[in-house]
């Protein structure tokens, strides 16, 4: 009797390897600069996570339900330059959390989700404090360039090569966002938090994470970029909530 042929053993070692994370080499420039990979391409080795977050075609895929992926191996630098690509499914939302409390560098499919119809909630936002200059996305389904750039008082967000976000937060133009943001629960001169990719139920993927610290001899000026305009209707809405945060705020103090 012939017997079947047999499946060469690291064929079958392939079958049922897990995925990994394609770890794409560092160019000259992240070397010169000194950014790390977030990923050893291999497990999730510093990240906790429930086991909702996979490795899937060289990236990191939020699967299913069961909360953010943080990454715990350090916090992030004060200072700090943070790379990354990411896609979001249709009406999809995520999110970058990188400093304390509602910090966010807001990842959106913005012609399909709610809040890309706010500016201050769209891609590439801090979210519900500061629009982005324009809609920089790409389309639906392709992968997305994300920059995060702080240094001192200065945020910088860029999306796909275009700064989108630049101000100082402690020049007094921006005191409305400032204040905006402090009353959702997020204080921008914050520091000290753990690198957080957001699991908000949908589906979205992540690659590429670099970081790095930036030194205190290199000089990173504002520009206060003039941010999208926020439609009155938002405008309105958001007016009522800090109005009704603050009124509350000033009821706590008096017990």
């Amino acid at each position: 009797m012939k017997l079947p042929a047999l499946v060469p053993l690291f064929a079958c070692a392939a079958l049922f390897a897990p995925a990994l994370l394609a770890q794409a080499p560092l160019s000259s420039e992240e070397k010169a600069l000194s950014f790390e990979s977030l990923f050893n391409g291999t497990d999730f080795a510093g990240w906790e996570q429930k086991g909702n977050w996979v490795f899937e075609d060289g990236a990191i895929f939020r699967k299913e339900k069961g909360g953010g992926l943080v990454y715990k191996a350090k916090p992030i630098p004060d200072d700090f330059e943070l790379r990354f690509e990411w896609k979001i499914s249709e009406k999809g939302n995520s999110g970058v959390y990188y400093r304390p409390g509602q910090y966010e560098y807001q990842v959106l499919h913005n012609q399909g989700h709610p809040d890309g119809r706010n500016p201050r909630t769209s891609a590439a936002s801090v979210y519900y404090c500061m629009p982005p200059a324009k809609d920089a996305t790409r389309a639906q389904g392709e992968w997305n360039q994300g920059r995060i750039v702080c240094k001192g008082t200065v945020i910088q967000h860029w999306l796909n090569g275009e700064k989108v976000v630049d101000f100082d937060y402690s020049n007094p133009k921006w005191a409305a966002e400032v204040e905006l943001l402090r009353v959702r629960g997020g204080t921008l001169s914050a520091r000290g938090a753990f690198l957080s990719l957001q699991d908000h139920g949908d589906l979205v993927w992540y690659r590429g994470i670099l970081l790095r610290t930036i030194p205190p001899s290199e000089k990173l000026e504002s520009d206060n970029i003039t941010p999208a305009e926020v439609p009155e209707v938002m405008v309105e809405k958001e007016k009522k909530f800090v109005e009704t945060k603050q009124a509350a705020e000033r009821e706590k103090a008096k017990k």
